[in-house]
């Protein structure tokens, strides 16, 4: 037998795999002697992060060759200083001897919104050559509510704006805990209704405006459709939510699978919410418990993505869920083998350039007109 087939099998037998996954690992990336010592140590120990794909793994390596602190453990003003899993792809394409700087083939220009305290941050990113008007993605990024910004989330703006042939407008937002809840909603949506104002002066088409977000952006771009129906304002054509924010309820079966995975896990979620609320019933409040409480009828289509390795996870399939179950169109997207923070690491994570391909041709068959979603989570 071939030596590289001997090798493949030999991994897969040590890691209780299939041959044919152990072959896709290969082809992602090639594992080393401590990946499957790591593996190894994590099966026996009953860890999640033993499913972990190769590449997926790498960034999480360089990531924790950072010193990341606990999030737990530190103020909100420390937290933000932490490095991120964006950090983590940084270093890991340093290690590789590959430039970490931003994917060209896209401008950026800032401008801001306003919001019912003061103004706020939009980054436009418009692909290089496109001949405008053209479609426009109201991005919002992740971090609980209480960390990250604009440079943290900068990957999945270029990889739509470039893919989709679309002007991304990425949104800040007040952060928790100087703005509580509902702040960031409100927010979203003051920035959903000033794209929809000012398409046209930055190249966008007013018509065809979609909704995309990251964790904490993926419980606003719901409320934002929510709020959208509500307030008989434009819907959006098409909403992406990945691993999204949906639910209060910390004792899923995925938080518990994955109560220490990592770069997030369960005391951080639970952090998040202590410091996003301004007392226990705002947990029960349908803008942060969408799954249980809010009224998912007559929404757009969306696109539910997630990750198996997240206590999110089962926040997304039940979002997925229930908008199905409320008569809407839902396409649901899975990953097995990545983590939460995994979109937008197409550079250097396979399952996260799959990911991000199969959202851009979501987002285009909307644009196009085309668009009808799926009946079921799949």
């Amino acid at each position: 037998m071939h030596l590289r087939a001997r090798t493949i099998r030999l991994a897969a037998l040590l890691a209780g795999t299939s041959l044919l996954t152990a072959s896709s690992a290969w082809a992602q990336a090639q594992p080393t002697v401590k990946d499957h010592l790591d593996a190894a140590v994590s099966t026996v120990t009953g860890s999640p992060m033993a499913n972990l794909d190769v590449d997926m793994k790498h960034v999480l390596d360089a990531m924790k060759s950072l010193d990341p602190k606990p999030i737990p453990k530190l103020s909100p003003q420390e937290a933000r200083q932490q490095p991120s899993a964006a950090d983590g792809v940084k270093a890991l394409l340093k290690e590789q001897g590959k430039s970490a700087a931003p994917e060209p083939g896209v401008t950026t220009k800032e401008l801001a919104y306003d919001t019912a305290s003061g103004s706020q941050k939009i980054r436009i990113y418009t692909p290089d050559g496109a001949a405008g008007p053209l479609p426009v993605v109201v991005y919002y990024h992740g971090g609980g509510f209480v960390i990250a910004d604009l440079d943290t989330y900068d990957a999945t703006p270029r990889a739509i704006a470039k893919g989709a042939k679309a002007v991304v407008v990425s949104v800040e937002y007040r952060h928790a805990p100087e703005a509580k809840f509902p702040a960031q909603q409100e927010d979203a949506f003051a920035a959903y209704k000033w794209a929809l104002a000012n398409a046209k002066t930055f190249g966008g088409d007013p018509s065809k405006v979609a909704l995309l977000g990251e964790s904490a952006g993926g419980n606003l771009v719901t409320n934002v459709a929510i709020m959208a129906r509500d307030g008989n304002v434009e819907k959006p054509v098409q909403v992406v939510a990945v691993y999204p924010m949906a639910g209060t309820n910390l004792d899923t079966q995925s938080y518990k699978d994955n109560a220490s995975s990592k770069p997030l896990d369960k005391p951080m979620m639970a952090w998040f919410y202590d410091q996003t609320v301004r007392n226990d019933a705002d947990r029960a409040d349908p803008r942060l418990d969408i799954v249980g409480k809010a009224d998912l009828k007559g929404l757009p289509p969306f696109t539910v993505v997630t990750a198996q390795i997240d206590p999110l996870h089962d926040d997304g399939r039940m979002l997925a869920d229930k908008i199905k179950a409320a008569g809407g169109q839902v396409t649901y997207r899975d990953y097995p083998g990545v983590t939460h923070e995994f979109f937008g690491m197409g550079s250097v994570v396979a399952k996260a350039k799959e990911a991000e391909t199969a959202v851009i041709g979501d987002l285009k068959a909307a644009f196009g007109g085309t668009a009808t979603g799926s009946t079921g989570a799949k």
